[in-house]
């Protein structure tokens, strides 16, 4: 006599179709900045220099970069499509009031005129 499940299993072949291959680890590079010559540690040969702020394109990396497919970080598909909450009302002014200033609402001229 044969069981029968008693809950539906993905089967192992359709859990793995959908996952990406995992990508290997990031090597850590390390190089001097073109432009102020100072000592800077990168991933894949990507470098930004924190003191002058220099970076070089992504496309001199000595590997490709990820997909968004591939990205494990990447959010769920239903997270994206939302759109964001509307911002609340501003502060309601009074017009005859006029608009508020760094000394509060327009009012007379020190001069009086």
């Amino acid at each position: 006599m044969t069981r029968r499940p008693t809950r539906a299993e993905p089967s192992a072949t359709a859990a793995t179709a959908r996952l990406p291959a995992p990508l290997p680890a990031p090597e850590l590079t390390e190089a001097e900045c073109r432009r102020c010559g100072t000592y800077i540690a990168g991933l894949d040969g990507r470098y930004a220099c924190g003191v002058c702020g220099w970076v070089n394109d992504h496309s001199e990396g000595h590997r490709r970069l990820p997909t968004a497919d591939e990205d494990p970080d990447r959010p769920a598909a239903r997270g994206r499509s939302r759109r964001p909450r509307p911002l609340p009302p501003g502060p309601q002014e009074d017009p005859k009031e006029g608009l508020p200033g760094p000394s509060g609402p327009a009012g007379p001229s020190p001069t009086g005129h």
